[in-house]
């Protein structure tokens, strides 16, 4: 009975987790991609209680959904919606087939019960027969331009916030907010944070889409009080600098590798789900 661990590698093979960096932007997003999670998801080390009579079967068991939320939760700080736990379970179902086909083409011999090593094996066999793409410029510029998000400098912002201690009320913050810009000095700059170069998506990340568009559009060296995730805060814009447009040309050579990655990793996925047909998959106490 082949054991269902949450493995650590994926779909990707290792050599391409070094390009994480320059990963594509769709690469990013939690609904179609959980590059950290999925890290997490494979360290783990325990073996499922569950029980597979037709080797054809797969039955993603409720401990799968139990690790994957409760792995989602540290890694987030909040449970996974349905779609990120559908996305989690077809992770897991990925490497579950592959195990499985290591298994069938004996990849596990030399390392029996070593499941990341067999799934290693069973998804080199499959990178072994997939095509290396041809390059085509009209292709790559039609990629860029659909991932230009990847590649243009964004606006970034220098900004300051001061701390209020105690009351953080609306009415306290645009109080306190009169007094800085009356330019009361003392004590009030004792808790002084100065923020630089930071970028349109690090603001939504940190305060919230609203105050990012906010702060961006204010006149800069006033104190104003502003409406965050997190509460009212007092800052000042310092300077803003406008985003920059990408050129295709200076970054052909950074372009074709991405494109490459992830016309080589769709491939990939694909043979994956086509090797997942043969099986009748379920998932204990679905509706």
């Amino acid at each position: 009975m082949p054991s269902t661990t949450l493995p650590r590698s994926g779909v990707r093979l290792p050599s391409l987790e070094r390009r994480a960096a320059a990963a594509p932007r769709w690469l990013r997003e939690p609904l179609l991609h959980f590059v950290v999670l999925g890290a997490l998801l494979f360290a783990v080390d325990h073996l499922v209680a569950s029980q597979v009579d037709d080797p054809r079967s797969i039955v993603i068991g409720a401990t799968v959904d139990s690790q994957a939320r409760d792995l989602f939760k540290a890694s987030r700080g909040r449970d996974p919606d349905a779609q990120e736990l559908a996305a989690l379970r077809q992770t897991w179902l990925d490497n579950e087939v592959l195990y499985r086909e290591g298994l069938a083409l004996q990849v596990d011999r030399g390392d029996p019960a070593i499941r990341e090593r067999v799934i290693f094996k069973a998804l080199s066999v499959v990178d072994a027969s997939l095509a290396r793409p041809e390059v085509d410029d009209a292709k790559l510029r039609e990629w860029f331009e659909r991932n230009r998000a990847k590649y243009d400098e964004p606006a970034r912002v220098d900004f300051q916030e001061a701390v209020l201690a105690g009351d953080t009320s609306e009415a306290a913050v645009r109080g306190f907010v009169e007094t800085l810009n009356r330019g009361t000095p003392g004590e009030l700059n004792a808790g002084l944070r100065v923020f630089k170069g930071r970028p349109h998506g690090n603001l939504v990340d940190s305060y919230g889409d609203a105050f990012a568009r906010a702060i961006e559009a204010a006149p800069a060296g006033e104190w104003r009080a502003y409406a965050t995730r997190d509460g009212w805060r007092a800052m000042r814009l310092d300077a803003l600098v406008a985003a920059k447009p990408a050129s295709f040309e200076p970054l052909r050579g950074v372009v074709m590798h991405d494109w490459i990655d992830v016309t080589m990793a769709e491939q990939r996925t694909a043979a994956v789900r086509a090797m997942a047909a043969k099986y009748r998959v379920s998932v204990e106490g679905a509706r």
